[in-house]
């Protein structure tokens, strides 16, 4: 969308940047389209899916991420009643990544905006889907586990680089706090029951 509308934004450290011009753009495709087609897919399968957003009770308040990445943001504090009662109530929350702060929008990291949300509501268990198998070492093989040090040796190596960097972080966000964390790949059929159940992907602890 940002193409056609050339929009220029580039990649640092694996996250957009998003120029003033850019942010309404954001907000339009990850709230209305995206958000939408994934709570119509989930609803098709049978799914009780309710999309909702960043802003909606302010749920991700947010703050400047670093002023080169423009209108990147940060979740600085979560407020999750919104999300905790619609679980309670049988439905599936479905949320576009979009922060808040007075007179601003943000866009948001999903992974990132998906550890703060599991760490705020005392979630078990995080899976973050992903078009590849896992965190794969220098030969390319797929690790079952990975702690933080053998992390920084891949990013030391330059193994770990683009959005595989907020991704991983994100997980060591969530790991921190006792959260088993996962990374699996989502384009295979009934991959998320397999990793909730340990079979594939890769544990970060």
């Amino acid at each position: 969308m940002l193409s056609r509308l050339e929009i220029g934004t580039e990649f640092i450290e694996g996250l957009r940047s998003t120029p003033k011009e850019a942010i309404d753009v954001v907000i339009a495709v990850l709230c209305g389209i995206v958000n939408t087609r994934l709570v119509t897919a989930i609803n098709d399968l049978g799914g009780r899916a309710v999309g909702i957003t960043g802003a909606d009770t302010n749920l991700f308040q947010a703050k400047q991420l670093r002023e080169e990445l423009h209108f990147v943001g940060t979740v600085s504090k979560v407020n999750p009643e919104l999300v905790i009662n619609l679980i309670g109530n049988n439905y599936l929350p479905v949320v576009a990544p979009v922060g808040v702060s007075i007179g601003a929008h943000w866009n948001i990291n999903a992974d990132s905006a998906a550890a703060a949300l599991a760490r705020a509501i005392g979630a078990d268990e995080l899976v973050f889907m992903t078009d590849v198998d896992g965190v794969s070492d220098e030969s390319g093989n797929v690790l079952t586990d990975i702690t933080e040090s053998q992390i920084r040796d891949l990013q030391e190596t330059k193994v770990l680089t683009g959005g595989m960097i907020p991704k991983i972080e994100a997980c060591l966000d969530a790991a921190a706090d006792g959260i088993d964390t996962r990374i699996a790949n989502g384009t295979i059929q009934g991959s998320l029951v397999e990793a909730l159940s340990g079979n594939i992907g890769t544990r970060i602890s």
